[in-house]
């Protein structure tokens, strides 16, 4: 029986690795930097030379890891194969079988970096004893990982989930940085939030701390604890956003529970007070009660989802 997994997740500027004992203990975690020059080519080179030394300096055995599991930041279909990774370099390729080779034969499993860590805080997160939620991710942009019956929903071609990029505005004129107009990410991601602020002080005469300095997702989240009724309008805004696309969500799948982690998130469940409100007015009755929960993995959440990609 093999004792040991590996969990990477790999960002655009460092790889996140963890080595966990089968029963989801993290033992270490480390990083490395991700050599995104010519086209990624070195990524996968170096995750496999950085697992085969920490096994050297643990004196683990092929024989005793059960694989290694990774969450990158595209597309990853149910084969492994990813398409596309516009941040790493990265052209269609095939996970799996590629990092597999480099580990001489290890077991491989792959997926979505969204996905993956939505399946870490099932397993070990704010989602533990749920099989079935939606993790929401709100910072630089909106991710999300819907998981049924305590399955990852990947979708044909591994699309599934994206759900900062549901059309929530019609009439958007900027453009998201998918290409569309109107997507959630631009409104309930941490540079959203701003962005919605920055249109509210252009717009409204009215006194706010807001106006006084720098003006982020964490700043307006502090102003609206405070009771700034500027701020509390912007909340508002987010709010509606963000709450009547995960009524939407929860027609479809139902969830038992949202997860919501992220930068954002730091700002506690004050968020819940903005979001619950127009998803409960807009959702489905079936819906109605599902809990809100704060994740709780933090950046740890993509290293413990890849790993339960192995054991799962």
């Amino acid at each position: 029986m093999a004792n040991y997994v590996f969990g990477v997740d790999v960002g655009g500027t460092t790889v996140k690795l963890g080595l966990f004992d089968v029963s989801g203990n993290l033992e270490e975690k480390w990083e490395i930097p991700t050599r995104t020059e010519n086209g990624g080519v070195n990524i996968l080179p170096d995750i496999a030379a950085s697992v085969q030394a920490k096994m050297t300096e643990r004196s683990i055995s092929k024989e005793d890891v059960a694989g290694v599991g990774i969450g990158a930041p595209g597309p990853v279909d149910g084969e492994g194969i990813i398409h596309r990774a516009v941040n790493l370099g990265w052209s269609e390729m095939n996970l799996k079988k590629e990092l597999t080779e480099l580990l001489g034969g290890m077991l491989v499993e792959g997926g979505n970096d969204a996905n993956v860590a939505a399946l870490g805080e099932m397993w070990k997160g704010g989602g533990q004893g749920h099989k079935d939620l939606v993790a929401v991710t709100l910072g630089t942009g909106v991710g999300g990982g819907i998981i049924v019956n305590g399955k990852v929903v990947t979708g044909f071609n591994g699309s599934g989930g994206e759900i900062g990029h549901i059309h929530v505005e019609d009439h958007e004129t900027t453009a998201c940085n998918c290409g569309n107009y109107g997507c959630l990410e631009q409104y309930a991601s941490a540079t959203g939030i701003t962005r919605l602020a920055e249109q509210k002080l252009k717009s409204s005469d009215k006194d706010s701390v807001l106006r006084q300095g720098e003006v982020s997702a964490k700043t307006v989240f502090d102003a609206v604890k405070a009771g700034d009724e500027l701020a509390v309008e912007v909340a508002v805004q987010f709010g509606e956003y963000l709450g009547k696309a995960l009524a939407v969500i929860a027609g479809v799948v139902n969830p038992e529970v949202f997860v919501i982690g992220g930068g954002v998130s730091k700002a506690g469940e004050v968020l819940f007070d903005y979001i619950r409100p127009p998803y409960e007015k807009t959702v489905f009755h079936g819906s109605k009660e599902t809990k809100f929960v704060l994740a709780t993995l933090g950046n740890d959440a993509g290293i413990y989802g890849a790993a339960r990609l192995v054991l799962a």
